[in-house]
């Protein structure tokens, strides 16, 4: 006999704290995949009796349910739960309101859903892949892992150099309120989706199927994604991308602006609005920085690199990005032979097609690390990034060339934020083995990587390479210096170039920052010789970057054989740290203030200084801003207080921005642990 239901409550506190969505708030019913629910059902009249009492459930999502494409599911009751399929059990006692479990089953295809109770009755909820089910394919069998790459809503992205790593905070946001929302638009906007919705529903069960779509949605360059990049000239009719602090502000600007792209975004900021999507639909995420990493625009695993007589780079599209940011996302890969579940790498930057679309993977790290080029998807393009050959040539004024020796090593320092710390883990041993290893030489014989194996050891008669002193701060002058020594037994007479230009963190050329040119530099056997070059604010402020970058190189010509050694190594230029004092007790729903200042490290005024700061449950989801109505001197302190109202107790990351007419846009933060 069929419940005859008057009306329900879906528990969604109790069901949204269960399943770990409760931050997305607790109106509606979001829930997990294969993690059973229940809705408390209140009867018009008869009871509840097991082994009478029917009811029929039907789960439904998509414009154009079919059970065949896994969209529609019809079940009913069931004595006992069966948590690896729909089902569902009633765990009450007989009487007139039924405890009503339900289970999706961990296949199922993630988003909204309708579920039909009976001839009328229906329910709405969201449902998310979950990596707390083993029978998941996003599975992952570690609380805390779990909690920083899926629950936690701030973060660490390292740019700087590898050198110089230097951490930027992130608000991810991923719980935000209408972000959720966002991201399954984000879904439904993808040109698959829009083909055929049917087929694009259905695949939406598989992560490796949402992960290859959001790294083509996060970049707009072939829909109506959500960012549109930009490395060169000017930012205008839009922002610079060091400008965001945080995801939130970018995809409600996208979802409000009736899905235009967002102006502008470069490989960090692709990355950590890929990372807030992922999390948010429970696909476990984490951004990676790989420094000096290498574009190969031809698929040969060669970075072919043009430098004139002077040793400076002559602009070309095969370039070594002085870091790049993508991220790995966690799965199983049922459709690679086995041992190549575990993290992905998918990089939403738009730099080569793949498929005919601005997209790259998911491919297994291990694939990448094995040499395995024939995997999906996109294995060439991430194995060059981090294992490409770097091969120089002088390019002279009467039109001839020559082979330059220099050591170009790409694919250092593969960094992201350790769990429950703000400090860098190191994990280039998941992408690479040791340099100059039997597994390694095994890795490039597997992918071809025919100029690695050739790769001899460079000639270690006339060395050059650079110094530079730990204190580099913008406003200040100080030397960096050329090291050169002769290992010879003969003396040996050189010309040694050096020079410094400004450059952008994917290796676009600004203006010279510096430059000496020794005619005759005499180098006894045995002996070196370390030449400094002076590099003054008066000099440098104007041409660097907001990425604070200066390439330095050095070329030395030896007038007996002809032969040129180059070294280049790029430094990046300390900000002036952000210094935050919170003042009060912190506790949920409490006003609070932060106290924020920055001395100002340049020889000249600043002028239009404004503090900005946002946090995932800190500043209610805004950015607030505070403007300074005064210029400050050289050596003087920027100072203000802002106030905010933190809405959930725990441990939450307060980011802090500064920008000003002379100093743009320096990040620092704040963790503030949040009372009850």
């Amino acid at each position: 006999m069929a419940l005859d239901i008057e009306r329900w409550n879906l528990e969604c506190l109790f069901n949204n704290t269960d399943h770990r969505t409760d931050l997305n708030g607790v109106d509606r019913l979001i829930v997990r995949r294969g993690q059973p629910f229940t809705v408390s059902l209140y009867l018009r009249s008869g009871s509840y009796q097991p082994g009478i009492s029917s009811l029929d459930c039907v789960a439904e999502t998509g414009p154009q349910p079919s059970e065949q494409y896994g969209t529609r599911a019809r079940f009913g009751l069931s004595s006992s739960m069966d948590t690896s399929t729909w089902s569902a059990t009633v765990t009450s006692p007989p009487g007139d309101m039924v405890a009503l479990s339900i289970c999706s089953s961990p296949k199922a295809p993630i988003g909204r859903y309708t579920l039909t109770l009976g001839q009328s009755e229906k329910i709405e909820f969201v449902l998310l892949f979950n990596p707390w089910c083993p029978a998941d394919a996003v599975y992952m069998d570690n609380e805390q892992n779990l909690a920083e790459y899926v629950l936690s809503q701030d973060g660490i992205i390292f740019r700087g150099s590898s050198k110089h790593t230097i951490p930027t905070p992130w608000n991810f946001g991923q719980f935000e309120s209408g972000i959720l929302d966002i991201c399954l638009r984000i879904l439904d906007m993808n040109p698959k989706c829009l083909r055929n919705p049917g087929k694009d529903y259905s695949g939406r069960r598989n992560p490796i199927y949402v992960t290859r779509v959001l790294s083509a949605m996060v970049n707009c360059n072939d829909d109506k994604g959500v960012l549109l990049g930009k490395w060169t000239d000017g930012y205008e009719g839009g922002v610079s991308p060091l400008v965001w602090r945080g995801s939130v502000e970018i995809l409600r600007n996208w979802d409000t602006q009736s899905c235009q792209p967002v102006r502008y975004g470069q490989c960090w900021v692709f990355a950590a609005v890929a990372c807030s999507v992922s999390r948010a639909l429970g696909i476990p995420c984490r951004v990676i920085t790989n420094y000096l990493s290498a574009h190969d625009t031809n698929s040969n695993l060669v970075i072919e690199r043009y430098v004139n007589e002077n040793g400076e780079l002559i602009q070309s599209r095969e370039m070594i990005w002085n870091y790049h940011c993508w991220v790995e996302s966690w799965m199983t890969r049922p459709d690679l032979k086995p041992d190549f579940d575990g993290w992905q790498a998918s990089d939403p930057t738009p730099q080569e097609k793949s498929e005919g679309v601005y997209c790259c993977g998911p491919i297994p790290l291990r694939a990448i690390k094995e040499g395995e080029l024939a995997f999906k998807y996109d294995a060439p393009f991430v194995f060059a990034e981090v294992n490409a050959d770097v091969v120089t040539v002088m390019k002279k004024k009467d039109g001839s060339t020559s082979k330059v020796t220099t050591i170009g090593l790409v694919g250092q320092m593969i960094s992201t934020k350790s769990v429950g710390s703000d400090s860098r883990e190191d994990v280039t041993h998941l992408y690479k083995y040791p340099e100059g290893s039997d597994e390694e030489r095994e890795a490039f014989k597997k992918a071809n990587h025919l100029n690695k194996l050739l790769q001899e050891n460079p000639d270690p008669g006339l060395h050059v390479t650079i110094k530079v002193t730990s204190d580099m701060r913008k406003g200040c002058d100080f030397d960096v210096f050329a090291v050169v020594t002769n290992n010879t037994e003969e003396e040996k007479k050189c010309r040694l170039v050096f020079g410094s230009c400004a450059v952008s963190y994917n290796g676009v050329l600004g203006g010279n920052c510096g430059f000496k040119d020794l005619l005759n530099v005499q180098l006894p056997p045995g002996a070196g010789e370390r030449v400094p070059l002076r590099l003054n604010y008066s000099k440098y402020g104007d041409q660097v970057t907001e990425d604070n970058l200066i390439r330095l190189a050095v070329l030395l010509h030896n007038y007996s054989t002809g032969e040129a050694k180059l070294a280049m190594r790029n430094i990046v230029l300390d900000n002036p740290e952000i210094k935050v004092r919170i003042l009060g007790e912190p506790k949920e729903n409490r006003k609070l203030a932060a106290e924020i200042s920055l001395q100002n490290p340049l020889p000249e005024p600043l002028d239009n200084c404004c503090f900005s700061i946002e946090g995932a449950n800190l500043t209610g989801g805004k950015i607030i801003s505070e403007r300074l109505g005064c210029t400050v001197g050289p050596g003087e302190d920027a100072k203000v207080k802002i106030y905010f109202t933190p809405t959930h107790s725990g441990l939450r990351k307060l980011v802090v921005d500064f920008d000003s007419n002379k100093l743009c846009h320096v990040k620092g933060y704040r963790n503030v642990i949040i009372g009850k």
